[in-house]
């Protein structure tokens, strides 16, 4: 079953794609300028020019305020799984605990802890 997206989610979905064809339609010349791009397809130049500047979509990035990475995040999710699996529900103090353990090991300079 899809995921239900919000009628913004999907506006911002569909005026991506719409970058992302502005983009080409400038890189392959077949519009002259960013003004005029952004024009026939209907995105604000502002935009448009950063993302040709090399700007990654916002969507894309993630935001400063994560403790644990991608790939932390995905262990730890998988972990919780695994319990689930075997018919055991891990209490949030457990799963805490496991974060702050994947914070303590990684040993950089962030807080050792999650919350």
């Amino acid at each position: 079953m899809p995921p239900i997206r919000s009628q913004n989610a999907q506006k911002l979905e569909q005026q991506e794609g719409r970058i992302l064809l502005a983009i080409q339609a400038i890189q392959n010349k077949d519009i002259p300028s960013i003004r005029q791009a952004a024009a026939h397809f209907q995105v604000p130049n502002s935009t448009l020019a950063m993302r040709l500047s090399g700007r990654t979509p916002r969507a894309n990035s993630r935001v400063n305020n994560h403790k644990l990475t991608e790939t932390e995040e995905e262990s730890l999710l998988n972990w919780i799984l695994d319990l689930d699996l075997r018919g055991l529900a891990p209490r949030p103090e457990t799963v805490r605990e496991i974060a702050d353990l994947l914070l303590k090991e990684r040993g950089d300079n962030l807080p050792k802890t999650v919350g």
